[in-house]
């Protein structure tokens, strides 16, 4: 019979696995990183920022920078004026109003542009003494006519400038005379000399 007290027989131990840590390269989902694969992280550009240059590494270096500099921005202010950017333009230029006075002159055939054309044909003829006078006569004739039409048609453009002026710009503190002086030149410059250059096409309503 077998004895109460007798131990039991112990179980054999169960044995444990070790299991080795996982290293970084066997682990799952894991991505390497660049320093890991030998690959510098390129520098990032910012928008709008300018890479500093180098310093010049004479004084004639430096001097040919500043010719180049100068260039660069003689270039950015010259095609600023001509495109009408109110921060590249002269004074007599600046503003809403003026831009719309120019606006005005510049979607109109005027007469003015042809003034100075009849004006250096009777100088032609005047300095040619050989010539018929009755050519004299038609010449100067001629002058007189152009300009009176370019009189009457530089009172019509003031009279667009006052209108336009008051309707879209009430509170313009700008002197109406100076605006009707201002439109008359334009209007008797060529169209292609204009500067800032025309924005409007001709008949292009305002």
């Amino acid at each position: 019979m077998p004895s109460l007290f007798r131990r039991k027989p112990e179980a054999p131990e169960a044995s444990v696995a070790v299991s080795e840590p996982e290293t970084p390269a066997t682990r799952k989902g894991y991505t390497p990183s660049k320093e890991e694969l030998g690959q510098k992280t390129p520098k990032r550009v910012i928008a709008g920022r300018r890479v500093p240059e180098p310093p010049a590494a004479n004084r004639k270096e430096a001097t040919k920078r500043l010719r180049e500099k100068q260039r660069q921005e003689r270039l950015e202010a010259r095609e600023g004026m001509a495109n009408g950017d109110d921060r590249f333009l002269l004074a007599r230029d600046k503003g809403p109003v003026r831009r719309l006075v120019r606006d005005i002159v510049d979607s109109r055939r005027t007469i003015g542009t042809f003034f100075f054309g009849t004006t250096f044909l009777v100088m032609i003829v005047g300095f040619n003494r050989s010539l018929n006078p009755s050519i004299y006569i038609a010449a100067n004739a001629l002058f007189f006519v152009m300009l009176l039409a370019t009189l009457v048609d530089g009172f019509l453009i003031s009279r667009s400038v006052k209108k336009l002026v008051k309707q879209r710009f009430p509170d313009a503190k700008d002197k109406m005379g100076s605006l009707y002086l201002y439109a008359v030149m334009r209007s008797i410059s060529f169209r292609f000399i204009r500067n800032p250059k025309p924005q409007v096409k001709i008949g292009q309503p305002i």
